[in-house]
């Protein structure tokens, strides 16, 4: 059971402002700032730092977040097994859009026919949905496309993605393609911000001193399938995963657009909470995982 002093830590450390942890937790400030005492007595360490008026974690106080998260989720998988009435595999797992749209129907169906009894709860969300909720302990693992701090997770590698351009073959440019920045004239069709789809874009744009904000126009869509159909009804250009749009591109609806200075690969990556006591259990799903695409 993880202590109350603790809880009062995590707290504080999402609100990072004691009078908004002490409302979260329904206890008085001075009860919060006790809490905080108490453990950097007991660690002989500050936990937190102001920065002019924001209350910043130290370097001790992120290692303590870090652990305590993975205690908190560790926990609550524990009291979920204790609580099964039956012995059955329940695995509790997110998945981003693109991974969850174009790889999941397949890997899900092999493994149910390996293990049919298995008990799967499986979300879609975008990358930084999906962090927090492995980092409050609804979910147990995920598979994602975007980035995530690897000092905080513990991870294996799914597969390796090309990342390209895509518009529908009867598509006006306003210039002819032959590098990114030529298609700043164009519409550009984006998945929210949080998609790992979209943030492998804006980090190669920033990488270039670029962004964003340079296309004449912008169109967030949160849904993969409708970002599909707008850009081959010819209403914009966007980037994606080539294994998203692979059916498209081989019955023509979908052209990739020629780039000589834009060549793009991702991981798709099976993350953890770093240091989680059943990190051996996890290896072995996604060692099922892999095998049931083989």
């Amino acid at each position: 059971m993880l202590d109350f002093r603790m809880e009062t830590f995590l707290a504080v450390c999402q609100c990072m402002n004691f009078t908004r942890a002490s409302e979260q937790l329904n206890i008085t400030q001075p009860a919060v700032s006790q809490h905080i005492r108490f453990l950097e007595k007991h660690y002989n360490t500050k936990l937190f730092r102001y920065e002019g008026k924001k209350l910043r974690l130290t370097g001790a106080g992120e290692i303590l977040r870090n652990a305590s998260l993975t205690m908190m989720h560790d926990e609550m998988s524990m009291q979920s097994e204790m609580q099964k009435s039956e012995e059955t595999e329940e695995i509790r797992f997110g998945a981003t859009r693109t991974v969850g749209d174009v790889l999941m129907g397949k890997i899900l169906e092999n493994y149910l026919k390996n293990y049919p009894e298995a008990g799967i709860h499986m979300i879609v969300e975008n990358t930084k949905e999906l962090l927090q909720r492995l980092d409050e302990g609804t979910i147990d693992f995920a598979l994602v496309e975007g980035f995530f701090k690897k000092s905080e997770y513990d991870y294996q590698k799914y597969s390796d993605e090309n990342y390209i351009g895509v518009c529908s073959p009867d598509y006006q440019f306003h210039e002819t393609p032959e590098t990114l920045e030529n298609l700043f004239q164009e519409r550009i069709l984006l998945r929210e911000e949080g998609s790992g789809t979209r943030e492998v874009l804006e980090r190669w744009l920033d990488s270039q001193n670029l962004g964003i904000r340079d296309f004449r126009q912008t169109m967030e869509v949160g849904s993969l399938q409708t970002i599909r159909e707008l850009t081959k009804a010819g209403c914009g250009i966007t980037f994606l995963y080539e294994a998203a749009v692979k059916e498209d591109l081989k019955a023509g609806t979908l052209q990739k657009i020629p780039l000589k200075d834009f060549h793009v690969s991702h991981e798709f990556t099976f993350i953890w909470r770093r240091g989680s006591i059943y990190a051996d259990r996890y290896r072995e799903i996604f060692r099922r995982f892999s095998k049931n695409t083989d």
